[in-house]
């Protein structure tokens, strides 16, 4: 019976020190009613207004304006692409009109030199000296083009005619030579890297059997 008597009396304790905290603070619990029924509210207002269906006159301003904004986006492209192909085509052109900038500053001294070496043989008028400085002036232009730019003049006498770097402007037969042979170098050709960019003008030693050799090859 006492211990009936002591859990029930610890019951009633616990119950009043409920009933007492709930009394305590009856703003706090009204205000978390308030938070909670405003947060129903709202997630019922969200929820019925993704239900809600659009209207036709809605679905036809909202895809409107969705194309609006596509057709703003592609101007903007090709307003974009426009530019850049303009500024391509400006760069392009300059690249050609001034690709060979470099080379002619390298040339503009040589001649510079060529006034300089015209002016002292006007006034000393002393021939040698006039070709002396023209000979210089040539070697260190052919210099200069061969070692910055690539471009070498060679030498064809004593070589086998080759079609590819040889032009033949004469023709001499002789009975001494077995093929064709460049006998002298009318005018030189040039070399751009490994490749002729202009063939030597010579003048060729032939065979004087080559002749009948051709005739009878061009009869069988």
């Amino acid at each position: 019976m006492l211990k009936q008597d002591t859990q029930s009396e610890k019951t009633n304790d616990n119950s009043a020190e409920i009933d007492e905290s709930s009394t305590e603070n009856p703003a706090e619990n009204q205000a978390e009613q308030d938070v909670s029924g405003q947060s129903a509210e709202k997630d019922a207002e969200a929820v019925g207004k993704v239900d809600k269906p659009l209207t036709p006159e809605e679905k036809i301003a909202e895809l409107e304006a969705q194309l609006a904004e596509t057709r703003d986006q592609l101007l903007r492209k090709a307003a974009d692409f426009e530019n850049f192909r303009k500024r391509m085509n400006q760069e392009k052109q300059n690249a050609i009109e001034f690709a060979n900038q470099s080379l002619l500053l390298d040339i503009i001294p040589v001649i510079d030199d060529f006034e300089r070496a015209i002016q002292s043989g006007e006034k000393a008028g002393d021939l040698n000296a006039f070709i002396e400085g023209i000979k210089m002036i040539e070697k260190r232009l052919t210099s200069q083009l061969e070692s910055k730019w690539g471009l070498k003049r060679f030498n064809s006498a004593g070589e086998n005619f080759d079609p590819n770097m040889h032009e033949a402007l004469m023709v001499e037969k002789s009975p001494e030579a077995t093929e064709a042979v460049v006998k002298e170098d009318l005018i030189r050709g040039y070399l751009l890297k490994d490749r002729v960019i202009r063939p030597a003008k010579v003048k060729v030693l032939m065979p004087e059997a080559a002749p009948q050799a051709a005739a009878s090859a061009a009869s069988e």
